[in-house]
Parts: C-alpha cells; sequence; structure tokens
C-alpha cells in the first residue's frame, strides 16, 4: 500500500459502513494494486467449501471452479447441490465439481462427510469454512447444542479435525499451494467478548443476532489457535470477513437492514474476493498464519477494549476445551498454546 492508499484504507476502516459496504471495496480495489490471480492458478488441487449453494459460498465456488480447482461442496440439500454443482459446470465446462451431504451442525453427519472426504482424496489443499446462519428463533442439534454454534463452530472443528490427515498430505508450507484451512467470520464478532460460559445461548431470552456474533468472535479465536497448532504440520489457517453482502442468507435474516442499506451493498462476489484470493495465492497467504482479513487487508480482532480485555489465555484454554468437549474429538498434539492477542 502507498501512504494514499492506507490513509484512504484508514479513514474507510474508522467509519464502519464506509468500509463494510461496496464503497470500501471498490476504493480499496482501485488503489491497492491487488494481485490478478493467474487462470488455472488452482489447477490440481483439491477445495472442499461449506454452505456453497447460495451467497458468498456459490460465489467463492464459481470463482474457484473457475481457476481450475476441483471442488466437492458440502450442502444439507440434495436439490440445491444438485443445482449448484450443475450451474457450475454450466459457468465453466469441464469443470470438476461434486458434492456431499451434511448438516454442519449435526455431529454424525458432519462425521459421515468427513469419512467421505477421506476415502475420495489423498490430499486436500484447501477447506473452506462458510455454512452457517443467523436464526432468529431458538433451536438445538440432535445432540442438544444450540445451533448457531454447532453449525458456526463445533461442526467446523470436528471436520476439521477429522480431515487432517489429508490435509497434512498437501505441500508444506514453504512450498507453492500449501493447505490452508479458511474461516469465513463477520464484522458482527467485534461486538462480542470471547466468553465461554455464554457462548451458548438457551431458549429463554434468545437473541439471534448475539448468538450469531458469539459464534463468530468463536470462530475468529479458534483459526488463530489451529494456526499455531497446525504450523508444524505446515498447514496456513487464516478467518476472513467479508463486510455486508446482499446475500439470501442477509435477506432471510436481516431484512429491514437489506431494505435500508441495498443501495450499498457488496455483491456476493465482491465479498467472496479475499476468501478466493485466500485460497488461491501463493503470496502473502502462504507467508502469513493466523490472521484475520478483510478486503485483502490483515485487521485486528478487536476494536473494543472489552473484547481485547476478555481476550485472555484462561479464555482461550476454556474455549478449545469447550470445542472439543462438544465435538468429542481429542488430538492432544495438536493443542495449541493459549496466547491473548494485544
Amino acid at each position: 500500500m502507498t501512504l494514499f492508499s492506507r490513509a484512504v484504507d484508514g479513514i474507510l476502516e474508522a467509519s464502519v459502513v464506509g468500509s463494510f459496504t461496496s464503497l470500501g471495496f471498490r476504493s480499496r480495489k482501485a488503489l491497492g494494486d491487488w494481485e490478478t490471480l493467474a487462470p488455472g492458478c488452482m489447477t490440481g488441487r483439491n477445495v472442499v467449501v461449506t454452505g456453497a449453494t447460495s451467497g458468498l459460498g456459490t460465489a467463492c465456488a464459481r470463482d474457484l471452479v473457475q481457476l481450475g480447482a476441483r471442488l466437492t461442496l458440502i450442502a444439507r440439500s440434495q436439490a440445491k447441490a444438485e443445482a449448484t454443482c450443475a450451474q457450475l459446470v454450466r459457468d465453466t465446462p469441464g469443470a470438476q465439481v461434486d458434492y456431499v451431504l451434511a448438516d454442519m451442525g449435526e455431529l454424525a453427519e458432519v462425521q459421515r462427510a468427513a469419512m467421505t472426504l477421506l476415502s475420495r482424496y489423498e490430499k486436500l489443499d484447501v477447506l473452506v469454512h462458510n455454512a452457517g446462519a443467523l436464526d432468529s428463533t431458538y433451536s438445538a442439534t440432535r445432540e442438544g447444542t444450540e445451533q448457531t454454534i454447532a453449525t458456526h463452530v463445533v461442526g467446523p472443528y470436528m471436520l476439521t479435525s477429522m480431515l487432517l490427515p489429508i490435509l497434512s498430505s498437501a505441500r508444506p508450507a514453504e512450498a507453492v499451494g500449501a493447505a490452508r484451512i479458511l474461516w469465513v467470520s463477520s464484522g458482527g464478532m467485534y461486538a462480542e467478548p470471547l466468553d465461554v460460559d455464554s457462548l451458548e445461548m438457551g431458549p429463554e431470552g434468545f437473541d439471534g443476532v448475539k448468538a450469531y456474533a458469539k459464534a463468530k468472535r468463536a470462530q475468529v479465536t479458534l483459526s488463530e489457535m489451529m494456526a499455531q497448532a497446525f504450523a508444524p504440520a505446515g498447514l496456513r489457517v487464516h478467518a476472513m470477513h467479508p463486510g455486508w453482502a446482499d446475500t439470501p442468507g442477509i435477506a432471510r435474516s436481516l431484512p429491514t437492514f437489506r431494505k435500508l442499506t441495498r443501495p450499498l451493498l457488496r455483491t456476493p462476489e465482491q465479498g467472496a474476493d479475499t476468501l478466493v484470493w485466500l485460497a488461491a495465492s501463493d503470496g502473502q497467504p502462504l507467508q502469513e498464519t493466523g490472521k484475520f482479513w478483510f478486503d485483502r487487508t490483515i485487521r485486528s480482532i478487536h476494536k473494543l477494549a472489552k473484547t481485547r480485555k476478555a481476550d485472555t489465555p484462561q479464555a482461550r484454554a476454556a474455549l478449545w476445551n469447550w470445542v472439543e468437549d462438544r465435538a468429542s474429538v481429542c488430538a492432544p498434539s495438536l493443542r495449541p498454546p493459549v496466547v491473548s492477542v494485544t
């Protein structure tokens, strides 16, 4: 970045609205000298994307397929999965696309999906955790975990743990194309501190927006911890947020917000740009790990003093233990050091 572009970026970031909307994306792209991903740069690489049948997930899947990736979608609906795969092949003739069915909040389904992927691939180059939703009413999984935290955190943790053998089989971090684990978070997480005791909301007084923000905070923290834990295996782990994008999820969950901001909202493709870049680029995304990105720039995971204060080694250790217990997966050799972020 030039001094001028950094100044513009700082002004946009401080404004929030200017940053998270399409204005921020267009301004940063115009001023940032962004890397152009070479056609075919993902050829020979295997990618799994959860929640890829609409919105950001579909936009990400389309771009990765066009770059040459072999793609597997994890989706809840067979009809939507088949329709998405068919559309991707129409858009990119010859594309290698298939799907596995699983609700990411239901651990038995996640386990089956993981076993299918382990039998399908000898190596996995990119795992994208994108599935999720903001629900206004309380619901629980078959295991009894609140649906939001189960889908955004527990299921992805379990899937990652089970797929480590084939993720670790990809190229080492110092080589081109090292394996990556990517988390799609949300700017909403800035409002919520890390608090494991209140991480799982109950039916009484359930607030879908708060539950969503808590889950997204947990995702970003887990991303940092996984980056530390998996570095010896040569893996790169990153989280990002897409800004405010006009997706079916926003239309369903936040209709009033969408009505008021629609002229300023990003397209799904703009929202997914950083995600695609993190998956495909062999530049900065391989030089770094455990970072939180927005518009191809590393960002702090804290904007408020209350969230920074709550981010302690004890809170991080409690989060890892809680998720590990809920997922019933234990990998002690990969347990990360629990350091706080300054």
